[in-house]
């Protein structure tokens, strides 16, 4: 009678309003999967034969998991975090020498006709492990042990899906710094993330075009004085010396304008050694600094410095010799270097063509062209969206979206009230790996993010992406309806 008066508790203090929105992404995606897989002359939408009715399967066999956990007892989840982490682990290590290859990725293990994707579920796993561990009485984000094994918590799964050859779905897992941030881990450690993608598209994008009289090359002149200007305002966000600061940066902004002025109306010569000495100067003055003071972020920013030079210099050498070739063909596309329509990137041409030619209300609901005539590869898989957009116009689209902003925005809610470190944990691990789902997804079928594979939450065919994020989900929603109990009593 107590555990039947417990169930009763748990369903009544549940979120209905994230549940709303679970069952209505749902419905949704299970019409986009239709629109996806749907051609001219089928008569059986539900049909186990076709794609949309798997999706009822997937869809069905989902919504009695997400009733299984809310029924289990909320210290399950925490007691066997580790564990749970652990046998994820042992499956994501023997993955990766799985003889099945599917589109050239050993990451699905092959069970007859079931096929299962350790990594999908690896997420959850991992959320838990870093809630348990995060959790531990005397965690310090700041202590140097704590914050290196919580960092091997996240690494040790990716370097696993690395192996497997599945890159994109191994940088999911960088959505847990967006956790480690909220719990209090230096805004630097995001910065310095930041900075080195801004070096990156820009060195690599304008590493060829040249500026005053062909004599510099754009890229390495101002990746090399960004690298000076970062490094200053670090002085004075760190250093709480804005004075320093800004002396540091008008001083390099000065010499690199009376150079630049030098070489267009004297001689023309390559600024690149200019910056580059700048740079060097830069780190003597900062580490004479910090012997000059007890305050030791002047070397932090001279290691950021130094760390920034070496980046720049082996990004374009790990663009050309570490990544696969349809990675960095990928990535030439995006960035405009490569005009390959009919290649690499076809996916992402004919997503923009199928999602422009929606309009404002969309061609009506099985109505797609582009979709019905098979022209967007994954279409319903990793490139699903475009039929929101080619179906249901940009009305649908935007709709779609604010679904997912009001997930999010709820899962924060839900974050914040939680009365244990676990759970506020495990509600931001859900809600950053919900947020760089969609923003990568979304941003892929549009040609704003590079094309790397992953899911959009709900709306991808498949069973194990749709069973991984109803694990993620149901299971936070279980810890957050034993915190109402236990308000309650």
């Amino acid at each position: 009678m107590h555990n039947d008066h417990k169930e009763k508790g748990v369903l009544r203090s549940l979120d209905y309003w994230t549940i709303l929105i679970y069952v209505a992404l749902l419905i949704f995606g299970w019409m986009s999967v239709c629109g996806a897989s749907y051609t001219y002359g089928d008569t059986n939408l539900l049909s186990l034969d076709s794609r949309s009715g798997m999706q009822i399967v997937w869809i069905g066999t989902s919504l009695v998991l997400a009733l299984v956990l809310l029924l289990l007892d909320e210290r399950i989840y925490e007691t066997f975090s580790f564990v749970t982490y652990g046998v994820l682990l042992l499956l994501l290590f023997a993955t990766i020498f799985n003889p099945h290859s599917i589109k050239g990725s050993h990451s699905w293990l092959v069970l007859g006709p079931l096929r299962l994707q350790p990594a999908e579920f690896a997420k959850f796993a991992t959320a838990l492990a870093l809630a348990k561990f995060m959790g531990k009485y005397g965690y310090d984000i700041h202590r140097n042990k704590d914050f290196l094994l919580t960092l091997a918590i996240i690494f040790v799964p990716m370097v696993c899906i690395v192996l497997q050859r599945e890159t994109g779905s191994a940088l999911v897992y960088l959505a847990f710094f967006l956790m480690l941030y909220r719990e209090g881990m230096t805004g630097s450690v995001l910065f310095t993330g930041l900075a080195m993608v801004v070096y990156f598209v820009v060195g690599i994008r304008y590493a060829e075009p040249t500026m005053l009289n062909n004599s510099t090359q754009i890229g390495p002149f101002v990746v090399l004085l960004l690298i000076q200007v970062f490094s200053s305002a670090l002085v004075g966000i760190y250093c709480r010396n804005w004075r320093e600061a800004l002396w540091c940066m008008g001083i390099s902004l000065a010499i690199t304008l009376a150079c630049v002025l030098f070489s267009l109306f004297v001689i023309p010569f390559d600024l690149f050694w200019v910056q580059l000495s700048l740079c060097v100067v830069l780190i003597v003055w900062l580490v004479l600094r910090g012997f000059g003071t007890t305050l030791r972020n002047y070397w932090w920013i001279a290691a950021f410095t130094i760390g920034s030079l070496a980046f720049y210099n082996t990004a374009d050498y790990a663009l050309n010799n570490l990544l696969e070739k349809h990675q960095r063909t990928r990535i030439n596309v995006l960035l405009g270097l490569v005009e390959d329509p009919k290649g690499v990137g076809y996916n992402v041409h004919q997503s923009e063509i199928a999602i422009g030619s929606g309009g404002l209300e969309g061609k009506g609901f099985l109505n797609g062209t582009q979709t019905k005539l098979k022209y967007v590869p994954e279409q319903d898989t990793d490139f699903i969206f475009c039929t929101v957009g080619e179906e249901e116009g940009f009305v649908g689209a935007a709709g779609v979206l604010l679904l997912f902003l009001a997930l999010i925005l709820r899962l924060i809610h839900l974050s914040e009230r939680q009365p244990s470190v676990f759970g506020r944990v495990y509600g931001y691990c859900v809600l950053s790996i919900f947020l760089i789902h969609v923003f990568i997804n979304v941003g892929m079928v549009l040609g704003l993010t590079p094309v790397i594979g992953i899911p959009l939450p709900f709306f991808s065919y498949g069973g194990s992406s749709l069973w991984g994020f109803t694990l993620l989900l149901f299971i936070f929603l279980r810890i957050d309806a034993e915190r109402n109990l236990t308000k309650g009593n």
